[in-house]
């Protein structure tokens, strides 16, 4: 698992120019680190502290999803944008619908949506990302 901070990724969200992107690359393992870094990182974008715990759990739902559903690694990308925080999970695997009736699980993405301000879900050749907005400073 790496911690980097990147100003741009290609081919993925763009963040306005200048605007600093923390970047976390995670595994199945490491999901614990995903939540102490979507607390920090949300902390330090200035988000109320009310709203912080519905971040982590939104993020967690979708890095979640990422390495149980999509491929064994996943990466996290977070950065502020006109006073939003903006979140993007991406991992190598294929978008599958779900849940399925009657199943224990697989609530990940409509947890996430009623959570944040906006959700996106991009699929393509290059896996499956989900980009969510939240509120950030008041």
């Amino acid at each position: 698992m790496n911690e980097d901070h990147h100003p741009h990724d290609a081919g993925h969200t763009s963040p306005p120019p200048g605007a600093p992107v923390k970047t976390l690359r995670f595994r199945l393992p490491d999901l614990p680190r995903v939540r102490q870094f979507a607390e920090r990182e949300a902390r330090g974008a200035g988000m109320p502290e009310d709203a912080i715990g519905d971040f982590v759990i939104a993020v967690n739902e979708v890095a979640t999803n990422a390495v149980t559903h999509g491929t064994d690694d996943g990466r996290v990308r977070l950065w502020a944008d006109a006073g939003e925080v903006v979140v993007e999970v991406h991992d190598g695997g294929s978008w599958k619908p779900g849940p399925m009736p009657d199943s224990v699980g697989g609530m990940g993405l409509w947890v996430a949506r009623l959570l944040a301000h906006e959700l996106s879900l991009r699929v393509g050749a290059d896996g499956s990302t989900v980009v969510m907005r939240f509120a950030g400073k008041r």
